[in-house]
């Protein structure tokens, strides 16, 4: 629903909201917020809102550190009770983009980098590309002094019910938070390892559900603070048992059409189906340190635990990179079910939308679907159907970005050197910290 400035005043007031949060997004996702009074509407509205970007990660130099937020009033809403307790006065929110103070919009906002990308789509003629998420997180418990631990309160498996699935009473009040922001919620469930859940929310264009998993990341985390546990979107919190994953269903229209859908062509899919999956699967590896951004996202991307360690694609199982759901018609799409939670879902959309970009750009055309369990597979077999393995570690995929002319210029030159410094620091920190499974491995013997 679009608002106008006139029409946010006029709902603010009669809400009583006292507080407005201007929300912005850092290169690694963060999202982070200037919250201005009653007093400073007028001002906020029409973007005078100034903030410090060399405060922001990856944003600026001290030197050119002044920037504007000029808010999206798509974005606006009144935040609920379950989100923000009402008694200091209300608050309403709104997604802003990041400019230069002479008006022109700054190269290192994640929300800007989509954009590029989508209007790249829409010069070759698509509608826009949608995506629908599947976001997963686990519930742990909280120490007395509220501090995070990885033990969860429930040993539920997969579509559990309480009591077993202890967590049924905070995902409810997520739901009707989410609901009462404009969420179309689809399913809520508990997923397959303990403490682990899903929330599934509806498809919409890539800006829209960018916003929206940065707004339900935002809001699982606050609700289950009020119920007095930790939510995390980390993907691999405990060893031996599923990580939590963010497969994220893909589709192109034109003229209003799904320009998946062929009726009359191979697993009907059409050709522009088969350049958006090759395009995918082309730049894979160059795009996985954006999608899967962290050390950790890499201990989720390993055999046996439902996430693909494989570039490949499939018209049904699961163990591919890339899975083509049954639905047919409107509902053709594309399922890249190697992103993890944890990623700027800005950037990531991003580096998916130029990936396909580029497949269809130059009409690349994708090997035969694989329709047995990869896993399986033996390494000869694999060489056969040209199936190439994902980065096994975060250092590797920022090797393979480097390498990867394409999704480098989505980026950026300004979010991909600042990206890559910071996750290099991070791989490194990683790499000369002494780890609790060395001590136990080693200590004694040597």
């Amino acid at each position: 629903m679009g608002y106008t400035k006139d029409e946010i005043l006029k709902i603010m007031k009669a809400e009583g909201v006292k507080f407005l949060r201007l929300q912005l997004t850092d290169i690694l996702g963060v999202v982070k917020n200037v919250e201005v009074p009653e007093s400073q509407f007028e001002k906020a509205l029409d973007g005078e809102i100034m903030f410090d970007g060399s405060s922001i990660e990856g944003f600026t130099r001290i030197e050119e550190s002044d920037m504007l937020l000029k808010p999206d009033y798509n974005t606006f809403v009144v935040l609920p009770d379950l989100v923000e307790d009402p008694k200091r006065g209300r608050v309403a929110r709104l997604i802003c983009d990041v400019y230069y103070p002479d008006g022109r919009p700054f190269e290192g906002d994640p929300r800007y980098v989509l954009k590029r990308q989508i209007e790249r789509l829409k010069k070759l003629g698509f509608d826009n590309l949608y995506a629908g998420p599947e976001p997963e997180f686990f519930l742990f418990l909280r120490t007395p002094e509220g501090l995070p631990t990885t033990e969860t309160h429930d040993k539920a498996g997969y579509f559990d019910l309480a009591p077993i699935d202890k967590g049924e009473e905070a995902r409810r009040d997520m739901v009707n938070a989410l609901v009462a922001m404009g969420f179309e919620i689809e399913a809520a469930h508990h997923e397959v390892a303990p403490g682990q859940h899903e929330i599934d929310f509806k498809y919409a264009d890539a800006l829209t559900t960018a916003d929206n998993i940065a707004t339900f990341k935002w809001v699982v985390k606050r609700v289950a603070l009020n119920h007095g546990l930790h939510a995390t979107f980390l993907p691999k919190p405990i060893a031996g048992i599923n990580g939590s994953g963010m497969h994220t269903h893909l589709s192109l229209f034109k003229d209003g059409q799904n320009a998946f859908f062929d009726p009359k062509a191979p697993y009907q899919l059409s050709q522009t189906a088969l350049h958006f999956i090759a395009g995918l699967l082309e730049h894979a590896a160059g795009m996985v340190a954006i999608t899967n951004p962290l050390v950790n996202s890499y201990k989720r991307l390993t055999p046996g635990y439902e996430a693909p360690t494989n570039i490949a694609w499939s018209a049904s199982n699961r163990s591919a990179m890339i899975r083509i759901p049954a639905r047919r018609g409107v509902g053709t799409r594309a399922e890249l079910r190697m992103p993890d939670p944890s990623c700027n879902p800005y950037l990531a959309l991003a580096v998916m939308a130029a990936a396909a970009a580029d497949g269809i750009e130059r009409k690349l055309l994708p090997p035969p679907p694989i329709q047995r369990n990869i896993y399986q597979m033996t390494v000869r077999e694999r060489r056969k159907h040209k199936i190439r393995e994902l980065p096994g570690t975060l250092r590797e995929a920022l090797e393979a970005l480097k390498k990867d002319p394409v999704i480098r210029e989505a980026l950026g030159e300004h979010v991909y050197t600042h990206f890559l410094q910071a996750k290099q620091m991070e791989w490194d920190e990683y790499r000369v910290t002494v780890h609790q499974w060395e001590l136990d491995r080693y200590l004694a013997t040597y």
